[in-house]
Formats: structure tokens, C-alpha cells, sequence
């Protein structure tokens, strides 16, 4: 069913394609880290502003979609078609024991799902997808519903957004980590603070990028990782 929309007011960087640009190159960035160069923690450094930003578009885009269950649809059908590559590309040698370890487009749906049914007070809805990203093997479990809550009660208020983001990421400075600076050792979850500006300063880029390229793109360059391993397997 479609719905009409008032067009919401937002005070956060609306520039949402140019921020999906840069979300894919840091994915890019942090899934080849990832599959080819695992002890190289520079990848994962960068990869670290990817989620936020998707996370922040989706909410974006929950605002001002006019059917909703369309583009929950959207989501969901390309998680599907991931899910082999994204096995694949990172378990090659056990891709049936990890297949249900979930690719983010499944954290990004439930988390999606949730705050819409946070939105339209449709509670069950709600619990119910925050039950499922929290009790299963999804990248962020529940990270990305309260990220998305953040974003979605903060959208007029982006002083506030902006502290509960700092907020939000502050424990992986202070629970320890793969990262250390002499005996002080941190979390690398921590550079995913720097999404900040981008989301919360103004941009102009605007760029010219139908939106089903930033969709494929997933499911694209987990396939090219997954072909180059399975390559590399079997040499």
C-alpha cells in the first residue's frame, strides 16, 4: 500500500548519495582487508565509517520513502542474493557451517523494520525484529536499530545527535581491543566516530548514481572477492 508523506524536516546532511559513495568505498576498502590482508588493521580502520552511513541513510530514506514495503522488499531480496557470495567471500573453506552467520543487508533490514515499527507504534513489530538482529548471528546485533533510533529521534536536533553518536562509540575507546597504544589498548570499533561530520555537516556533492547501483554493488564485490579466494583455493 502507498502512503503519502509529508516531507519531513531535517537538519542532518541530506547529500545521502554521496554518503552511500563513500560507505561502499569503505566497505570496499574494509572487506578486501578483510578476506586478503586480515592483520593489515589499516582496512579495517576505514571500513569502520560504512555502517553508520548506511545506517543513517536508511533512515534517510524511511523518512521520505512513499511505501514502505517496498523498500523493506528491496532490502530483503538483496540480502538474499548476498548471502552465498558474502559466505563465500569470507568462509570459503566452511561456507556451509557459516552460512547463516548473516550479511549486514539482513542487519540493515530488521534494523530498518524496527524503527519503522518504532515509528508507526507498531510495538510488536518492533520487539520482534529487535529479538531477531539480537538473538541471531547478524553483523552490530541490535547496534543498528539504536544507531537508526539516534538518527530518526535526533533529526532535529543534531546537537544532541551528534553527543549521543559520541556516546554511542566512546566504550570502544574504554573496554580494550586489537588496537593498542603502548599498555592502552582499544577497540578499532571506535573510528566508526568518524561518520560523524559526514552525517552532521552539509555537503554539496549530489552525485548522479541510480539507486540500484548502490544496491548491486553488494552483492557484486562480495562475488569478485569470493571468485578471487575460490581462485586462489585452488591453484
Amino acid at each position: 500500500m502507498t502512503q503519502t508523506l509529508e516531507q519531513p524536516k531535517l537538519k542532518t546532511n541530506l547529500d545521502t548519495g554521496f554518503l552511500k559513495l563513500v560507505a561502499c568505498i569503505a566497505m570496499l576498502i574494509d572487506h578486501i582487508g578483510g578476506a586478503f590482508f586480515p592483520e593489515a588493521q589499516g582496512f579495517r580502520i576505514v571500513g569502520r565509517i560504512a555502517f553508520p552511513l548506511f545506517c543513517y541513510c536508511m533512515t534517510v530514506g524511511l523518512l521520505y520513502t512513499h511505501d514502505i514495503r517496498r523498500y523493506l522488499l528491496r532490502l530483503a531480496a538483496f540480502a538474499v542474493i548476498s548471502q552465498p557470495f558474502y559466505a563465500l567471500a569470507f568462509h570459503p573453506y566452511d561456507f556451509w557451517a557459516e552460512f547463516m552467520n548473516w550479511n549486514i543487508f539482513f542487519t540493515l533490514l530488521l534494523s530498518l523494520t524496527a524503527v519503522w515499527g518504532f515509528k508507526e507504534r507498531k510495538w510488536l513489530v518492533f520487539l520482534a525484529a529487535l529479538f531477531i538482529v539480537s538473538w541471531w548471528n547478524f553483523d552490530y546485533s541490535g547496534n543498528g536499530i539504536l544507531l537508526m533510533l539516534i538518527f530518526y529521534l535526533c533529526r532535529e536536533r543534531p546537537q544532541i545527535g551528534i553527543a549521543l553518536n559520541i556516546l554511542f562509540w566512546l566504550p570502544c575507546l574504554l573496554n580494550g581491543g586489537e588496537l593498542a597504544i603502548g599498555a592502552f589498548s582499544f577497540d578499532r570499533q571506535v573510528f566508526a566516530a568518524l561518520s560523524i561530520p559526514l552525517i552532521y555537516l552539509h555537503t554539496r556533492v549530489n552525485p548522479k548514481i541510480p539507486k540500484y547501483v548502490f544496491y548491486a554493488f553488494y552483492p557484486a564485490h562480495l562475488a569478485a572477492i569470493a571468485a578471487v579466494r575460490l581462485l586462489i583455493l585452488h591453484r
